[in-house]
């Protein structure tokens, strides 16, 4: 379900869209939630949500929810610099490098993540709950904690081989 666009320099990927009916005196009125993901496809990416009672203006709210609060990855090229896992609520997420030209191998809403992002070679697990809220977030939060070799050596004071 994943429909990206591109506008204003970022890349938007719909992840989600959840339909919700209220019962009212004339019958059942919907609203819409929609869950997107938003990068510049060069190591800034973030998520946003949004709700309308039409799926256009939810997923609009949602890209400006997410553009919102965009946040630097550290990349290595296609990939990441080395592998680290993420956590939000049961969602548990493994991210690991991977060579020149293997793809990005993970499911919908890790994909979402990672091709917003910029990354295009990663191998990745997704465990616990498949809810595309939470492992967005812990694709995110897993992103986050990465760390590249000078700011590794500058965060500890030493020269690394």
């Amino acid at each position: 379900m994943s429909n990206d666009t591109t506008h204003e320099g970022l890349i938007d990927k719909v992840v989600k869209i959840r339909r919700c009916a209220a019962v009212v005196k004339g019958g059942r009125r919907f609203s819409f939630t929609a869950l997107v993901v938003v990068g510049d496809g060069r190591g800034k990416v973030a998520a946003g949500y949004g709700k309308a009672n039409e799926v256009p203006p939810a997923v609009d709210k949602a890209i400006k929810d997410g553009s919102k609060n965009l946040k630097a990855i550290n990349l290595e090229g296609t990939t990441i610099p080395h592998e680290v896992h993420g956590r939000y609520g049961a969602a548990k997420v493994v991210l690991v490098p991977a060579s020149q030209g293997t793809g990005v191998i993970a499911g919908a809403a890790v994909r979402a993540v990672c091709e917003a992002c910029g990354i295009h070679d990663i191998l990745t697990k997704s465990t616990g709950t498949s809810n595309p809220t939470n492992v967005v977030k812990a694709t995110i939060n897993a992103l986050l904690t990465l760390r590249n070799k000078t700011e590794v050596e500058r965060l500890r004071g030493v020269a690394l081989s």
